[in-house]
């Protein structure tokens, strides 16, 4: 099941929208912090202390200064939503200067299918839901040759995003104890990840292929429901707020049923 494609100034509208509702809390990028907490933990032990890194689709920067508090790097991150810089300033202003920041931070517009700048400056290169915010296979691919581009040789892409097989099974799952699909959103057009695995075969090798949100899509987006129906329970299934979703979220990954996966490329 999908809803038609939003075109490219409809997703810029849309996001536009969720950088001036939600400022410089993470609900800009995502109403779901587990799972975004789930991505960072996953990236993590992949930056190192030195490194120069660029975050791609940086949105309003709550992502980049989390890393950037836990790791000594120069971190860049970049956004085509000139809100979401906007707020991604006014984080780093607000928060980012703070004893705690370990690396340095810097933001800007820039669109990740033409970074422009010198090849190979980075380390490492985190794009973090951004690919698929993006109308077709063709940009995506134009993206993910950026991506490859400005990496040194032996850096490595770190690209977590939602996968076409992820989401599929879920909603196997799903339809299997009487629930309803769960739509593709209309601003996203999620990757087949064996296109994606061999899209850049002379630049990118496949490192790691991470299903590392599995079990939390299988607690919160089959069990929970279920649970809420057989109980009685006055809860909202789709709230992340609750304190299942935060115990869920500790629990070790299985299986392939959530949408959102790593990738790990390392450039050849």
């Amino acid at each position: 099941m999908n809803q038609p494609l939003m075109n490219a100034r409809a997703r810029l509208r849309w996001w536009t929208q969720r950088a001036e509702r939600y400022g410089t809390a993470p609900e800009a990028s995502w109403t779901d912090l587990r799972v975004m907490e789930l991505e960072r933990r996953e990236i993590l032990p992949y930056i190192v202390d030195g490194d120069r890194v660029l975050d791609v689709g940086c949105g309003n920067g709550y992502t980049t200064l989390q890393i950037a508090r836990e790791k000594r790097v120069r971190l860049h991150g970049v956004d085509a939503v000139p809100a979401m810089i906007k707020q991604a300033r006014r984080a780093e202003l607000a928060g980012g200067r703070r004893p705690g920041l370990r690396g340095e931070v810097s933001f800007a517009e820039g669109d990740i299918t033409a970074l422009g700048g010198r090849a190979g400056r980075f380390d490492k290169v985190i794009a973090i839901r951004v690919v698929i915010n993006l109308g077709s296979w063709r940009e995506q691919l134009a993206g993910l040759r950026e991506c490859a581009r400005v990496l040194k040789r032996g850096g490595l892409l770190l690209l977590s995003d939602a996968t076409l097989q992820g989401w599929r099974n879920l909603n196997r799952l799903r339809t299997e104890w009487g629930l309803p699909e769960v739509p593709m959103p209309a601003f996203n057009l999620y990757l087949d990840e064996d296109q994606v695995a061999s899209a850049l075969p002379d630049r990118l090798a496949l490192v790691r292929l991470v299903n590392f949100s599995s079990t939390y899509f299988v607690t919160t987006r089959v069990l929970k429901p279920l649970l809420i129906a057989a109980t009685g329970a006055k809860l909202d299934a789709a709230d992340p707020g609750l304190e299942w979703n935060r115990w869920c979220a500790q629990l070790p990954a299985w299986g392939d049923y959530g949408t959102q996966k790593l990738f790990v490329f390392r450039k050849r």
